[in-house]
């Protein structure tokens, strides 16, 4: 197992050279982060990255070669320990829907004008590190829930909890957003995930769920 204090090794594969350059000048001038791999294609990224080299992948969704995530579920199927952020130019996180069952759970999504703030994406290596999942906050700020669904029967704040949660915070972040309790924090959590139908099982990481269900059940404006 990595040490906790050992950097997090992080891949970069961007096509867009200036905006390749911005990913890795974020992490190589960050503590706690470190540059392992960073190239343009698909293919340099299949050769570069091999099982063991690195902790969390950055991928774009759009390659000259191919497309972030056929890559992502390579190198997952290559190295399970692996962990993949998928950036994208678009709104494109309806695609977190279609990862294969089992893949999901270990991958987050970004867009690109959310990685221009340094935080957020630190954040968001961080979080996928620890086997954690995280939505692009600013397209969270803007879902609202489809009626007739699950989420539209959420209370406001049980849906304040659900969007925070997606957007990769632990309990006490969530407290610390909302300025109320963990235990609170844990009750509305506990709420939502009775309200969604979810439950513990162990095969499926519940906060990974409930995020899943928020993309499947809210629209943006």
């Amino acid at each position: 197992m990595r040490a906790s204090d050992k950097a997090v090794r992080v891949a970069v594969v961007e096509d867009q050279t200036l905006f390749r350059s911005l990913l890795d000048h974020i992490i190589t001038t960050t503590e706690g982060v470190e540059l392992a791999v960073s190239c343009g294609t698909m293919t340099q990224a299949r050769t570069l990255i091999t099982p063991g080299s690195v902790d969390v992948a950055l991928l774009d969704v759009d390659l000259p070669d191919g497309n972030g995530i056929a890559l992502g579920v390579m190198l997952c199927r290559a190295d399970p320990a692996i962990k993949v952020v998928l950036l994208s130019a678009q709104d494109a996180i309806g695609l977190m829907l279609d990862l294969p069952r089992g893949i999901a759970g270990t991958w987050s999504y970004l867009s690109k004008t959310s990685t221009n703030d340094s935080g957020a994406l630190v954040h968001a290596i961080k979080v996928a590190a620890t086997g954690g999942s995280t939505l692009d906050p600013a397209l969270l700020r803007r879902m609202h829930p489809r009626v007739g669904t699950k989420v539209a029967e959420l209370t406001a704040r049980q849906y304040a909890v659900l969007r925070l949660l997606a957007s990769g915070l632990s309990n006490a972040g969530i407290a610390r957003e909302l300025e109320i309790t963990e235990k609170s924090v844990q009750n509305h959590v506990n709420a939502v995930y009775a309200t969604l139908g979810i439950d513990a099982s162990p095969e499926r990481n519940p906060r990974v769920t409930a995020a899943l269900r928020l993309i499947e059940e809210t629209g943006t404006v």
